[in-house]
C-alpha cells in the first residue's frame, strides 16, 4: 500500500472514532438530562413529605394524650363487657 492511502485510511479512522465518541457523548448527555429531571421530581416530593411531617410533629402530643386516655379507659370497658357477658349467660341458663 502506498503512504498516501495509509494516511487517508488513518484520517478516516480518526474521524470515525471522533464521530462515534461524539454520538456517545450526546447519548450520555441525554441520559444525564433525564436523570436531572427525575431528581428534580424526587426533590419536590421529598419537600412535600417534609412539609407533611412538620404537621404530624405538632400533633404527636395530642395523639399521645388520646392514646393514653384510651389505654386508661379500656380496662373498664373490658370489665363491663365481661359483666354483661356473664349476665347474659346467666339469663340464658
Amino acid at each position: 500500500m502506498s503512504n498516501g492511502l495509509l494516511t487517508l485510511l488513518s484520517v478516516v479512522e480518526v474521524i470515525a472514532l471522533v464521530v462515534i465518541l461524539a454520538i456517545y457523548l450526546l447519548v450520555v448527555a441525554s441520559q444525564l438530562r433525564s436523570i436531572s429531571s427525575t431528581l428534580a421530581e424526587v426533590t419536590w416530593g421529598a419537600r412535600a413529605v417534609e412539609r407533611q411531617l412538620r404537621a404530624v410533629r405538632s400533633n404527636v402530643a395530642q395523639v399521645n394524650w388520646a392514646m393514653e386516655e384510651i389505654a386508661g379507659t379500656l380496662p373498664g370497658v373490658v370489665e363491663k363487657a365481661q359483666r354483661l357477658s356473664d349476665r347474659d349467660r346467666a339469663v340464658r341458663s
